[in-house]
């Protein structure tokens, strides 16, 4: 049997986040940078808990006013301490709640900047490895941050998306271009199973890439997020694959 985690990123203002959590088995949680607050992350992590679901912090850029999609050039330093910072808050009110942080995943142009950056890369892997060697980190399959946690001696996860264009090398359409995001269901669902089950993606320009996918990540924060997380569920019971972190 195919088994998948289903990941997706909460404790972001989306409505719908506690009923996202009946759907997937990790969560990654906003840790005030780029959104959230500490009231926030602590239900987040109660509703994560609850629900049983794997739960992962999402430092990202401090760019609230921009979801932290800003582009921002920062030392390697800088990244490493505010990864830390991020990622050692959440950790303080999983353990206060008797919960155990399993992973970190980046969030956003942090994530992104991290896929190609391979200083950027080493300082959030550092970073993780440095506050406890046994957390997984999540990155963009076949990314520069995948192979710095690697290289660090991290488990990783491969991520895929279900709702994002890939481009020839794998990596994915810069959001604002042509083909970055997928509104039809249909194209993503179609999208996602033939990632998980061949391991190979069609890009904006006709090709097939070749991607690993460990876990699939659904944008918590769309419109649509609950319908298409039930959506995607359904297509994988019907396919025999396993859901699980």
């Amino acid at each position: 049997m195919v088994k998948i985690d289903l990941n997706a990123d909460l404790g972001e203002g989306g409505q719908a986040d506690a009923e996202l959590m009946t759907l997937v088995s990790s969560v990654n949680i906003a840790c005030g940078f780029h959104a959230g607050d500490a009231q926030t992350m602590l239900v987040s992590v109660r509703n994560a808990i609850k629900h049983g679901v794997a739960i992962g912090a999402h430092p990202g850029f401090p760019d609230r006013e921009n979801f932290g999609r800003t582009a921002m050039v920062l030392p390697p330093e800088t990244i490493y301490a505010q990864t830390l910072y991020q990622t050692g808050a959440l950790d303080a009110i999983v353990r206060a709640q008797h919960g155990v942080l399993r992973h970190v995943k980046p969030h956003g142009m942090l994530y992104n900047m991290a896929a190609q950056d391979p200083a950027l890369a080493d300082a959030i892997a550092r970073a993780v490895r440095d506050h406890n060697p046994q957390l997984i980190l999540v990155g963009l399959a076949g990314s520069e941050l995948i192979r710095a946690g690697q290289r660090l001696g991290l488990v990783t996860r491969q991520e895929v998306f279900a709702d994002r264009g890939y481009q020839q090398d794998g990596s994915l359409v810069p959001r604002g271009q042509p083909g970055a995001l997928i509104t039809d269901d249909a194209q993503a669902l179609a999208q996602t199973l033939d990632m998980v089950r061949t391991g190979r993606v069609k890009t904006i320009n006709g090709t097939q890439a070749n991607v690993q996918a460990e876990t699939v990540c659904l944008h918590g924060d769309g419109e649509h997020a609950l319908l298409f997380a039930r959506r995607l569920r359904a297509a994988f019971a019907e396919q025999g694959i396993r859901v699980r972190a």
